[in-house]
């Protein structure tokens, strides 16, 4: 017989429970900002038909949502359920949970203008998406990577809080040590060409400034934001 830890007799001594179908207390994460997804990357993007994790050569073999059913004829969708699928769409994209993405929305919401926009300004704000956009990064997880493990300084300091939202005027850099890393020089030697007019960056220095959150027309993902915003005003 197994024999069971003192803190889970004492859990199911509170609880009136039996020890041998003890059940252990919740577990708190010390660092929320580990929590991530963790499931399959290839059918989430098949189901939008997007490379919501970065370029995806299943997009091309298989463009069409997965499972056994996916060839086939897709019954006409409810309007709550493109609503929920726009949302589901964003979260994977930003890399961003429910509650974290629930609080945001509502940020928005008490922000002056246009709800949607906000929201995807907000998002755009988040040191993890800023680390992506300047290139440092291939893709959106890769940069949240480099923020958790303390590649990244904000203003000289290192930051290691993906959700770090920032203000017009900070300055984005690579730590100095981690500057010859194999994984962020051969990012930034394939970096798009193209700039994104809110952002500023050196790439003798590896740094960059954000300048402002970027209006609506300048963020080039296909989203419908106001789908969202209608999802959550039900």
């Amino acid at each position: 017989m197994c024999r069971v830890s003192d803190a889970a007799f004492r859990f199911c001594k509170v609880h009136r429970r039996s020890p041998t179908h003890a059940v252990h207390p919740p577990v708190k994460l010390n660092n929320p900002e580990m929590a991530r997804y963790t499931g399959p990357k290839t059918k989430v993007a098949r189901r939008f038909n997007e490379p919501i994790f970065g370029p995806s050569k299943a997009l091309n073999k298989k463009n069409y949502p997965p499972g056994q059913h996916g060839r086939g004829r897709r019954k006409k969708q409810s309007e709550y359920a493109v609503q929920l699928m726009e949302k589901q769409k964003v979260k994977y994209l930003y890399g961003v949970l429910e509650k974290q993405f629930e609080n945001l929305f509502h940020k928005a919401a008490t922000l002056p203008g246009i709800t949607g926009d906000n929201l995807l300004a907000l998002l755009e704000s988040r040191l993890d998406n800023t680390v992506y956009r300047f290139g440092i990064a291939p893709t959106r997880r890769a940069a949240r990577q480099l923020v958790l493990h303390k590649h990244i300084t904000v203003n000289g300091e290192i930051v290691n809080i993906a959700s770090y939202k920032l203000r017009a005027g900070d300055v984005v850099g690579v730590r100095e040590k981690s500057k010859s890393l194999e994984t962020i020089t051969d990012s930034l030697s394939v970096r798009n060409s193209r700039q994104f007019s809110w952002l500023e960056w050196d790439g003798k220095e590896m740094v960059g400034k954000f300048l402002n959150a970027p209006s609506r027309e300048l963020i080039p993902e296909k989203i419908t934001e106001q789908l969202i915003v209608e999802l959550y005003s039900k």
